[in-house]
């Protein structure tokens, strides 16, 4: 559990930005100029498909693990059903649990996984699964899919982290082999302040401080050190005074956009994330992660994902329809998932378990051919699910979706050479 724990876990405060922290991700993020052509030849191999790949990420992490059947795959008047009722949506023939409302008009942009296959009924190893694409191993922690598309993505214009969590919870996405650069940047609710960023000083106050430092690191340094890691530390401490004093900063802060706007999202902080994510990725961010926890319903099944539902459906309907006006959506995958699902059958508090066989997500934008299902769980749920889909798959179909190759080999530091997907791209989704 340490090994995992190191990979994917919480690095002290899960919704404060300590200074070293941010130094890192400011000095180190800027290390990845070196573009691999094989990235270069995917993004053309795209290209000549008729569009562009995608640019950016969103996931929408719904921690604990939601059930499929109260989500994404009901099947209503069944023995199953736990009395949740379905609703139809803007796809004959396909239905939504009540609740999902919003999403149910928008269902044409969206594309619903209902077969997904794990071996992973933990939540920290199904954690890992899904925001990896691969099991725990105790001799390697894997990147994110996040750290690798900006580990692989050019870095572009962007003065702020390009890899940033949003309420991340226990485990949030690290940059595992590819170093601390790329794990997520994590923040709390987006109606606060981010620590660290705002200053506390004049302006003229904050440039006598930076000069004091230069005094007092100039001469610490004098003698102790190679000309190489010189050049780092004026690296990296450079990318960090230049992010605190970014204009692009102004992305984090949600309360600009109109009132109606943040209502349509919901009054809530997984809401607000979802906003501060379309502003983010107007700025060049990569990936971006919002978490909404609550959902490991081994007790009253029902309510909890009443409750749910009434803060993801309007941000993420809000969010695909908000991407769309601001022509970002064919450049952003949107991949809403939880790490596994829950049991068909409904346990003697009136809760579902643990459910890796037949679980489901949703996918849109960045080119994933919408109003389609891929997979189909049977009527008691309980058989393999027909046309099953690996969360390896999945990752693969993401990667090529924004131009990267998920069968680039890479090595970490150790020398080991690691393949970015061992899964198969889904080709109906990507068309």
């Amino acid at each position: 559990m340490e090994s995992l724990r190191s990979g994917l876990g919480a690095i002290g405060r899960p919704h404060a930005l300590d200074r070293r922290g941010f130094l890192q991700l400011a000095g180190l993020g800027g290390l990845s100029w070196l573009t691999p052509v094989s990235h270069l030849l995917a993004r053309a191999a795209e290209a000549s498909k008729g569009r562009e790949p995608a640019q950016s990420i969103i996931l929408l992490w719904l921690a604990g693990g939601p059930s499929q059947l109260e989500t994404f795959d009901p099947h209503p008047g069944t023995m199953i059903a736990g009395g949740t009722q379905a609703i139809a949506t803007a796809v004959p023939g396909v239905q939504l649990a009540r609740g999902f409302e919003g999403l149910a008009e928008r269902l044409k942009d969206v594309a619903l996984v209902r077969s997904m296959v794990s071996k992973e009924a933990d939540h920290a190893r199904g954690t890992y699964l899904v925001k990896t694409g691969y099991r725990p191993d105790p001799t390697i922690v894997h990147p994110s899919i996040g750290a690798i598309c900006c580990h692989e993505l050019p870095a572009g214009k962007t003065e702020i982290p390009r890899h940033i969590s949003i309420l991340p919870g226990q485990w949030p996405s690290r940059g595992g082999f590819l170093g601390e650069a790329y794990d997520a940047f994590k923040m709390g609710d987006p109606a606060e302040k981010v620590p660290d960023i705002t200053p506390q000083v004049s302006p003229e106050r904050d440039r006598e401080r930076v000069r004091d430092l230069d005094v007092v690191q100039k001469a610490f340094f004098q003698g102790r050190r190679t000309r190489s890691s010189s050049i780092m530390t004026a690296a990296t401490i450079s990318s960090a005074r230049t992010m605190m004093s970014s204009a692009q900063l102004k992305a984090f802060e949600v309360l600009e956009e109109p009132r109606e706007l943040r209502l349509a999202y919901g009054d809530t902080p997984f809401g607000r994330g979802c906003l501060a994510a379309r502003r983010l990725l107007q700025v060049g961010v990569r990936c971006v992660e919002v978490s909404l926890t609550g959902w490991d319903s081994h007790a009253d099944n029902h309510n909890i994902h009443r409750k749910q539902l009434a803060i993801l459906d309007p941000a993420l309907s809000t969010l695909l329809r908000d991407l769309k006006e601001h022509g970002l959506l064919e450049k952003t995958v949107v991949f809403c998932a939880g790490e596994f699902g829950r049991t068909p059958r409904i346990n003697p508090l009136a809760g579902r378990d643990h459910w890796p066989n037949g679980f489901s997500l949703a996918l849109a934008g960045g080119g994933i051919h919408g109003g389609q299902v891929i997979g189909q769980t049977d009527p008691e749920g309980i058989q393999d699910p027909v046309n099953p889909v690996s969360v390896a798959d999945v990752h693969a179909t993401i990667l090529t979706a924004v131009g990267i190759d998920p069968t680039k080999i890479m090595t970490s530091p150790i020398g080991r050479t690691i393949t970015l997907s061992d899964g198969k791209p889904i080709q109906a989704l990507l068309g």
